[in-house]
């Protein structure tokens, strides 16, 4: 049985009867486009804030998003295509990413240019008419989902609503009601993605804090235009990985060297302190494969001349991923790129020996891959988790003839969301891989004379 296919029959999160309502894999063709109303309909008249609100948010862009298409029709079709055992993503991809695709058995959908209904990704109605999941974990988008004039919700609001009727389920205030796309095993078993996961294993679950505390947070609003004002009405932001305001001062970093003053000639030690003060999940998180999270640490001299510090070695198993490196991966897309003299593309493009915090993905060959679907084996996980401090030092041997004066070290925490090799071989827009600052620290030394 694939693994995007769960057992017939079910735990149900909430009173049903096993085997009632079909979820993940099975799902597929179960309903149709017009069992969900559209967000403009939502939008037009009662719920027009969160509306706008989730117009500029990565759900309302989950299938027309420019990475996310080129990687579903230039990557994972084609790869499907070829590879029987991953045949499976060609639907499940949309499963999360154009639910109602899915769920109405439009696979493969058409193209976003086309503008068919599976351009709504994410939308009001998939949300509001989830009442649970199946089993015991929320994963590969086993929600239970039952469209038709009662929307489920979080609250009870004080006055009815007009255009539908309202239920409230506890689900809409618990981090599962994430997880069961925002945790994914692919079709070799292995867990592609696991934020909600993470979350569970780190403190702020042990705290209460939830995903929907900082991903929508409360505030004094209507939840509709016809309603009151509530002091804690959730915002629907879903800011997070696509959002440079939510990435920023994400970890916290101090830098110091071991001696103030030196001569020329001398080593100086740098030590920097990285510290996660802000995720309730693993930094980078989600698609893990794409993200690049770095740290740049550079000395100027008094004259202007610039030093790059490579990063201390630890010595710890699989650290060679975590060091970029002039190194080649990612030569499985020459599968569906129908290239078998594929070489691959370089694997980190940020300066040679930044430290890197990542977890690499690894294909069946154990090369490094940016498909997750084609993951058999994960690398080591040298990613921050909650509240996790890392130590990285530096050695700088200084030069003979390196002036007096003021030496100032800088280091850098940078962050892209897509590597930026792979995003220029596929043609993906230059904003999937900008970089974006995450943040920085300076500290100074002396060269005497």
């Amino acid at each position: 049985m694939k693994k995007f296919l769960l057992p017939i029959f079910f735990i149900f999160f909430t009173c049903l009867i096993p085997g009632q309502v079909k979820t993940g894999g099975e799902a597929l063709g179960t309903k149709s486009y017009n069992d969900f109303e559209k967000p403009t309909y939502c939008g037009s008249a009662c719920h027009k804030d969160f509306f706008e609100q989730w117009q500029q948010t990565m759900m309302s862009q989950a299938y027309t998003h420019h990475w996310d298409e080129i990687e579903y029709f230039k990557l994972a079709i084609p790869h499907a295509e070829k590879d029987p055992f991953v045949a499976e993503v060609k639907a499940g991809c949309n499963g999360c990413h154009s639910p109602l695709a899915f769920l109405a058995g439009d696979i493969p959908p058409q193209k976003p240019e086309m503008k068919s209904r599976a351009n709504e990704s994410v939308s009001c109605a998939v949300c509001h008419s989830i009442t649970g999941f199946s089993g015991d974990t929320p994963y590969n988008f086993n929600f239970i989902s039952e469209p038709g004039k009662t929307k489920y919700s979080g609250r009870m609001p004080e006055l009815l609503s007009p255009a539908h009727e309202i239920k409230k389920l506890d689900i809409f205030k618990k981090s599962e009601f994430c997880g069961v796309c925002h945790n994914e095993k692919n079709p070799y078993g292995i867990w592609v993605k696991s934020t909600h996961l993470e979350w569970k294993e780190g403190p702020y679950a042990k705290d209460g804090v939830q995903c929907q505390t900082c991903h929508m947070p409360p505030a004094e609003t209507k939840t509709s235009n016809l309603g009151k004002k509530y002091a804690d009405a959730r915002q629907h932001l879903f800011h997070g990985a696509h959002d440079p305001g939510k990435v920023k001062g994400t970890i916290e970093i101090r830098i110091h060297p071991d001696i103030r003053e030196a001569e020329p000639g001398e080593t100086v030690n740098l030590t920097a302190i990285l510290f996660n003060q802000k995720t309730g999940h693993k930094f980078p998180t989600g698609s893990v494969e794409d993200r690049i999270l770095w740290l740049h640490v550079e000395a100027t001299d008094s004259k202007g001349k610039v030093y790059h510090l490579p990063v201390n070695k630890k010595g710890f198993e699989g650290e060679e991923y975590t060091i970029s490196g002039d190194v080649l991966a990612y030569k499985d897309m020459g599968i569906a790129l129908d290239n078998k003299d594929f070489q691959g593309v370089q694997r980190d493009g940020i300066p040679v020996g930044d430290r890197i915090f990542r977890m690499p993905y690894l294909d069946p060959q154990g090369i490094m891959t940016i498909q997750q679907w084609n993951t058999k084996s994960l690398g080591v996980d040298y990613r921050f988790a909650p509240r996790d401090t890392k130590v990285e030092t530096y050695t700088f041997r200084l030069p003979n003839n390196i002036p007096s004066g003021t030496v100032t070290v800088k280091a850098l925490l940078n962050y892209q969301k897509l590597v930026k090799p792979v995003a220029d071989f596929l043609g993906v827009p230059e904003e999937e891989s900008e970089i974006i600052p995450v943040n920085e620290h300076t500290t100074t030394f002396t060269i005497l004379d």
